[in-house]
């Protein structure tokens, strides 16, 4: 059959491979030749037999006397988006589907089925799945494809569609058990190329080609999502307490700079008193009384009266008495 450079239609690893004019019209063979569900045989028509014959004469003998009348009931419309595969005796017509446009059946002897060509969307219901760390989640997806052998969808396959939407929820528990609950968390895109590579390959010798799959929803159990937010709340505390100290750490070395700094100037440590006095009067109504060290006085008059020693001040002594005079006097 490969030497004479026949139609053929053979699997690979499941995927359908038309070679010739089989890509366009879908490979057809005697009655019964198939092979791992696919169509196996020569591209000429088997015979149909002296009946086969005689209703089809008989057939064109109905159209020709009620014509024009047959007109409105052997002659089909197939839309832009439709494809028409008819069979022949339950043979497939060979040329493959038919239109879009107008179509002539043969009455009693032709059969047509109407294939839609474009896409078509779909869910996939939540399925309970098991990841590889034995976490129980709930993954609905959305599938979109479309048929694009509109005679392999026919003939090698029940219901492309039925069969699309079991598959497509088979693959969607397969390729997520393989996963862990954080890359089904986080990698979502890279699953729905897995899936759409998969699907796209397994319904290839149903004439479907898959465009596209997203996956939805990800319902994690009630007592999970409680643990996974205590977690988050504890990891975003720790930070917090980190932040805090690092900022703690970094006001103590200020303050200890400043220490250094206003330690080596007397006048600026003075200063400083006086304007904690002021900041501390101005913030309440209210009197505050403070011991005023000597030593700061000291300070601030040495300088106005010079360094003679005609002012003393000492704790205990009369403000009004100096120095080296009675008491009495």
């Amino acid at each position: 059959m490969a030497a004479n450079g026949k139609n053929l239609v053979a699997m690979e690893g499941g995927k359908t491979e038309l070679d010739g004019s089989a890509k366009g019209s879908g490979a057809r063979g005697p009655p019964g030749s198939l092979v791992n569900d696919q169509v196996i045989g020569a591209g000429e028509p088997a015979p149909m037999g002296l009946c086969g014959y005689v209703l089809m004469f008989f057939s064109y003998i109905l159209v020709v006397l009620t014509f024009p009348i047959s007109l409105c009931f052997f002659i089909k419309v197939v839309q832009e988006y439709e494809r028409a595969v008819i069979f022949r005796l339950g043979q497939l017509v060979p040329g493959g589907a038919k239109g879009p446009g107008l179509i002539f059946m043969l009455p009693c002897v032709e059969t047509h089925r109407n294939v839609d060509m474009r896409t078509v969307t779909f869910d996939v219901p939540p399925q309970e799945i098991l990841s590889k760390d034995s976490v129980t989640v709930a993954v609905d997806a959305v599938v979109y494809y479309r048929v694009q052998n509109a005679t392999i969808s026919v003939t090698n396959v029940e219901n492309a569609q039925r069969s699309t939407r079991l598959l497509a929820a088979t693959t969607l528990r397969n390729v997520l058990g393989t996963k862990t609950l954080g890359e089904i968390l986080t990698e979502r895109e890279n699953i729905s190329h897995q899936m759409q590579t998969a699907l796209d390959e397994a319904t290839d010798a149903w004439g479907v080609k898959v465009e596209r799959v997203e996956v939805k929803d990800v319902r994690l159990p009630v007592q999970l999502q409680r643990a996974m937010a205590a977690e988050a709340e504890a990891t975003r505390e720790a930070r917090a307490k980190v932040i805090a100290a690092e900022g703690e750490k970094n006001a103590s070395r200020a303050l200890k700079e400043a220490s250094e700094v206003i330690s080596e100037s007397p006048a600026a440590l003075q200063l400083r008193y006086l304007q904690t006095l002021n900041a501390i009067s101005a913030e309440k109504n209210s009197t505050i009384i403070f011991p005023l060290p000597v030593d700061l006085l000291r300070g601030i008059l040495t300088p106005a009266f010079g360094s003679s020693g005609n002012v003393h001040m000492n704790a205990g002594q009369n403000p009004g008495s100096q120095a080296g005079t009675p008491p009495g006097v």
